[in-house]
């Protein structure tokens, strides 16, 4: 099929390097990888493009310079054009993840602009609630009504948790089109270190240091501060890697110096997606210490953990759980209880034998359960695509 994948939130770019960057290039990849021809129009790029989505076709709707009111109206007049370029262009399905004050979705469906693209609409959050609560929404009643439009449009409505779901239907998204598609991972392009992909049974020296890892935007709802309290209180000889960069950098590493723990922390800033696999492999667990408040997340952070074969310690909030099996995957721990995770941190740290196991369970999983390419290939057969 020709698939135009349509991203108009103005604060993703298609080439960059937070997670929602990271979502978007492996949904592209997936699609490709199974023989599709996909197509970005989107408002924004970045300059961090992979070398394997260097022929990507990549259409720029480029916004006018403004913020508040006039970006929301940018927004929206680029959704109708978009919406014209797609009607006009030939494709058989359009894919769009939902952002504010787009209905390119709605448009491309109605009959009267022509012959109707069928469109799957991606929901990660609820993004006028978000808005509202973090930020500012100048024209409430133009989101609400794109974002229904959007809901209502759609032949399917997937949805990265159950809590958005049901989100999206309390705004008018029909019961049978709604399906929950958590996130996935990439299990070719993030691997288990050579040796652990080759069988390797040896333990690690049990006298080596132990490198704890997360990888995400240093934001209050990661809790990585929490995760620096923790580390302050274990007794073992770890250190930790933090890979991604966001509002919290500066002060986590005020933080760790206040702790002592300046020599046992790496901040690394902002990574390119590409290295993420490298860093991956440098480490002996990972953590997604979130701290307890509302979770609707479907953290991307986690998948790619399970498929580089680490063990994981989680916080046991949203669909943690259910995703790490109720602990046969890694270790769950009370949200932002720090004696706990310092606890967790410790038990991980002095058991290789007990890393090695969760490791190897952690990447079959993936293997089986979490792969992008199942992921979309499961939302593509929901699609009813009109034959020519």
């Amino acid at each position: 099929m020709r698939i135009a994948y349509i991203l108009l939130d103005p604060g993703i770019g298609v080439f960059g390097t937070k997670g929602a960057s990271v979502h978007v290039q492996e949904v592209i990849r997936a699609l490709r990888s199974d023989g599709h021809e996909v197509t970005v129009h989107c408002t924004r790029v970045d300059e961090h493009m992979p070398a394997d989505l260097s022929d990507l076709e990549v259409r720029r709707h480029r916004l006018p310079r403004g913020t508040g009111a006039e970006r929301e109206q940018a927004v929206a007049a680029a959704a109708a054009d978009i919406a014209a370029e797609v009607a006009t262009g030939g494709f058989d399905l359009a894919y769009e993840r939902y952002s504010l004050f787009s209905d390119a979705l709605a448009r491309l469906a109605d009959p009267a602009a022509g012959a109707p693209v069928p469109g799957i609409l991606e929901v990660n959050a609820p993004l006028i609630e978000e808005q509202r609560r973090h930020r500012h929404l100048h024209d409430d009643v133009a989101a609400l009504g794109a974002t229904r439009a959007q809901l209502h449009a759609a032949q399917v409505v997937s949805c990265v948790s159950p809590a958005v779901a049901e989100w999206a239907r309390g705004q008018g998204a029909p019961a049978e089109r709604l399906v929950v598609t958590p996130n996935g991972v990439n299990t070719s392009r993030i691997t288990p270190r050579a040796h652990d992909l080759a069988g390797g049974t040896e333990l690690a020296d049990p006298s080596a240091p132990v490198t704890v890892g997360f990888v995400g935007t240093l934001k209050p709802w990661h809790g990585t501060e929490l995760l620096l309290h923790a580390l302050a209180r274990t007794r073992g000889d770890l250190r930790l890697d933090i890979c991604g960069t966001g509002p919290q950098q500066e002060e986590l590493a005020e933080l760790a110096t206040e702790l002592g723990l300046a020599d046992r922390v790496l901040l690394r800033g902002a990574v390119a997606p590409e290295r993420v696999p490298a860093v991956l492999h440098g480490l002996d667990l990972a953590v997604a210490p979130y701290p307890a408040a509302e979770h609707y997340f479907s953290p991307l952070k986690v998948y790619e953990y399970l498929a580089a074969g680490l063990p994981v310690i989680a916080s046991a909030i949203g669909t943690l759980p259910e995703v790490l099996r109720h602990g046969e995957l890694g270790v769950l721990v009370e949200p932002g209880d720090v004696d706990a995770l310092a606890a967790a941190l410790d038990e991980l740290a002095a058991d290789p034998a007990r890393r090695a196991r969760l490791g190897r369970a952690a990447r079959e999983a993936a293997l089986t359960e979490h792969d992008w390419r199942n992921r979309c290939r499961a939302l593509l057969e929901r699609v009813e695509v009109p034959v020519a």
